[in-house]
C-alpha cells in the first residue's frame, strides 16, 4: 500500500478543519499515536495529519512491544494501530491496551479484509476500522470521529454488517477459532512456515505447532491444503494482499 505524500495528493485534505464548540473556540489538539511496522506508512500518515488542522502526532511505534511502551509513557487521545506488526497478535494487543488505557481510542488501520477482522477488532475494544487502501481519503475523518467518542466504519463495512443480519446464525468452523488461532490460520493459508510464524509472533515453534493442531481439529481439516481450500471457498482473505 502506498500513501501519496505529494502536494497534489493531499491538497484535498488541506481544507479539513475541526469544528468549533458552542463557545466558538477551536477544539484542543487531538494527540495521535501511530503504530505500524512500515516506516513509509507512518511517514504518510504523519504527513496527512500534519497537513490537517487540529492534530499532533505524539509518538510512533513499529512493533507490539514498543506500542505498549509508548501508550504507557504518552498521554494521547487516539492510537492508529496496524494489526500485523511483529510481536503480539493485533487483536490481543487491542485487549491489553484497553485494559491498561481504557480511555484511549483505537482506530485499526490494516490491509486485512474488513469482513474477517472488523468484528474481532471491535469486540476487543477498537473504536474504528479503516483499510489502508482508503486511509489517504478517510484518515482525518476517522480519527476525528473516534476521538470525539464515536465509532468509525466505512460505508462498505456498514453494508456488509447489514447484509450479515439476514444470514443464518450458524457458526462456521473458522468462527470457532480464538483470535490467536485465527491469526495463525491466516498466516498458514498465506503459505508462511511454522518457523516463520513463530519468529514473527515471538513465540516458540512448539507453540505454533500446537495452534496448528488445534486449528485443524476445530475446523475438521486433514492438512493445510484443506485450510487453503476452505479459505478460498468462503472468500475469507479475498484482498490481494491477503492471498
Amino acid at each position: 500500500m502506498r500513501i501519496d505524500t505529494a502536494q497534489s495528493a493531499t491538497s484535498r485534505l488541506l481544507q479539513v478543519f475541526l469544528p468549533m464548540d458552542a463557545t466558538g473556540r477551536d477544539h484542543p489538539m487531538i494527540k495521535v499515536l501511530l503504530a505500524d511496522d512500515h516506516t513509509l506508512v507512518r511517514d504518510g500518515l504523519r504527513h496527512i495529519l500534519q497537513q490537517a488542522h487540529g492534530f499532533e502526532v505524539a509518538g510512533e511505534a513499529c512493533d507490539s512491544a514498543t506500542t505498549i511502551a509508548l501508550i504507557r509513557a504518552t498521554q494521547a487521545h487516539v492510537l492508529v494501530l496496524d494489526l500485523s506488526m511483529p510481536g503480539r497478535n493485533g487483536i490481543e494487543l487491542i485487549k491489553q491496551i484497553k485494559e491498561e488505557k481504557p480511555d484511549l481510542r483505537i482506530l485499526v488501520l490494516t490491509m486485512h479484509a474488513e469482513q474477517q477482522y472488523a468484528v474481532r477488532a471491535f469486540k476487543a475494544g477498537a473504536s474504528g476500522y479503516l483499510t489502508k487502501e482508503s486511509a489517504s481519503a478517510e484518515l482525518v475523518g476517522a480519527v476525528t470521529k473516534v476521538a470525539s467518542g464515536g465509532v468509525y466504519v466505512s460505508l462498505a463495512m456498514a453494508e456488509r454488517f447489514a447484509q450479515n443480519l439476514n444470514e443464518p446464525a450458524d457458526t462456521l468452523p473458522h468462527q470457532r477459532l480464538s483470535d490467536r488461532e485465527f491469526d495463525v490460520f491466516r498466516r498458514l493459508v498465506e503459505g508462511q512456515s511454522i518457523t516463520g510464524i513463530a519468529h514473527e509472533l515471538c513465540v516458540s515453534v512448539k507453540t505454533i505447532s500446537t495452534h496448528k493442531t488445534r486449528i485443524l481439529e476445530k475446523m475438521q481439516m486433514p492438512n493445510e491444503n484443506g485450510l487453503v481450500r476452505y479459505a478460498i471457498r468462503h472468500k475469507l482473505f479475498d484482498d490481494e494482499n491477503d492471498l
